[in-house]
């Protein structure tokens, strides 16, 4: 059953969830959790990560909701923005690439958080709020625009969360729970930059040239 004053919270992956879970938990709220992800590139990937989502959700009594998988509509919707722009300190294209992933994801979240306030219209939900603000990958700016204009839309109210303090929490607990977790957001751009990021850091760690860089996500 839901209530005007609840909250439809979007939810990414299992690793980004237990934070802000907790943290809901704890307020008091009351909410349930959208797995809204057509981003995410396989079938496969899509099943495992909401699979750990979900058995990590039931443990703790909280509703989640699955939104239809369409990956074709997600590929159509950021199809003006798509491309594979990895993120290298130092190179020439940095600059360019950081404006061309900016514009990709900010079409991605655009899409997903639309999902979420249709959804939580139609269930009588007031608020809307996501997860991906716990990751240091994401764009913190765009998230917050890209959430109250689907909330507006909607007839809903954005309330953004930031939970990138509780990053490197979400990494240890996910991991004493044994809970999948992947290096790369979802979409297959990301899973190309992940892996063209972690090669070029390598490589210049072995050269000196720079003593840790990379990614994880949840």
């Amino acid at each position: 059953m839901a209530y005007m004053d609840s909250l439809l919270l979007h939810v990414c992956c299992g690793p980004c969830s237990i934070p802000p879970v907790t943290l809901l938990n704890e307020e008091g709220r009351h909410f349930a959790i959208l797995f809204s992800n057509s981003n995410i590139g396989s079938a496969e990937e899509y099943e495992r990560r909401f699979s750990a989502l979900k058995r990590f959700a039931d443990d703790r009594k909280i509703e989640v909701r699955e939104d239809t998988y369409d990956p074709a509509s997600w590929e159509e919707a950021i199809s003006v923005h798509a491309g594979v722009f990895p993120l290298i300190t130092g190179s020439c294209d940095h600059d360019r690439n950081l404006r061309l992933r900016r514009a990709r994801c900010g079409a991605c979240y655009r899409f997903r958080f639309e999902r979420l306030a249709e959804t939580a219209f139609s269930l009588g939900y007031g608020s809307i709020s996501t997860t991906l603000s716990i990751s240091p990958y994401q764009f913190t700016d765009l998230l917050v625009r890209e959430l109250d204009q689907a909330a507006k839309r909607h007839q809903v109210t954005g309330d953004f969360m930031d939970y990138r303090p509780y990053f490197t929490q979400s990494v240890q607990q996910s991991r004493e729970l044994g809970m999948y977790r992947q290096n790369y957001c979802g979409c297959r751009y990301s899973q190309q930059e992940a892996e063209s990021e972690r090669k070029a850091y390598k490589s210049m760690r072995e050269s000196g040239q720079v003593q840790k860089e990379g990614r994880e996500h949840g």
